[in-house]
């Protein structure tokens, strides 16, 4: 099993590979702003958004989760949003996955949190294939509309 642990500042060179990694599987053009800008959130005290590292036996980086808490007004109580999950490919199929998931939900329920939830893409098999089996996959659609 992976060692979990938070992102620390000093590691930034382990993380980022694994962001790039996650944009590129989903196909999303990544800027050095825009991954200053989101390890500056996983530093910020004040921000409620969070970064664990999955890392084998010798420290090389395996995947990550990325995680903030999110209102849920219908059930009047705070939820975690599992924003991002990414494993390399050599760790697919070996626990990885899971055990980053297990984590935030022991990080909920460590903070009596209702609920874990997230969203991933309609494509993405071999990753709902995982999630499949903590959950059946909701009714609900994403809409998603740029404003710039």
């Amino acid at each position: 099993m992976p060692t979990i642990r938070p992102a620390t500042p000093a590691d930034r060179a382990l993380w980022q590979p694994l962001f790039e990694g996650y944009a590129n599987f989903y196909n999303t053009a990544l800027t050095p702003q825009t991954a200053d800008t989101v390890w500056g959130w996983i530093h910020d005290p004040a921000n409620p958004f969070w970064c664990d590292l999955a890392l084998d036996e010798t420290g090389q980086p395996l995947g990550f989760v990325q995680y903030q808490l999110m209102h849920r007004s219908l059930g009047g109580s705070m939820v975690c949003y599992l924003s991002d999950l990414f494993t390399t490919p050599a760790a697919r199929g070996q626990g990885t996955g899971r055990a980053l998931i297990d984590h935030v939900l022991a990080f909920a329920r460590a903070r009596g949190l209702p609920n874990v939830r997230w969203l991933t893409a309609e494509d993405n098999a071999t990753a709902r294939a995982l999630y499949d089996s903590y959950a059946p996959r909701t009714p609900f659609i994403l809409y998603s509309i740029p404003t710039t």
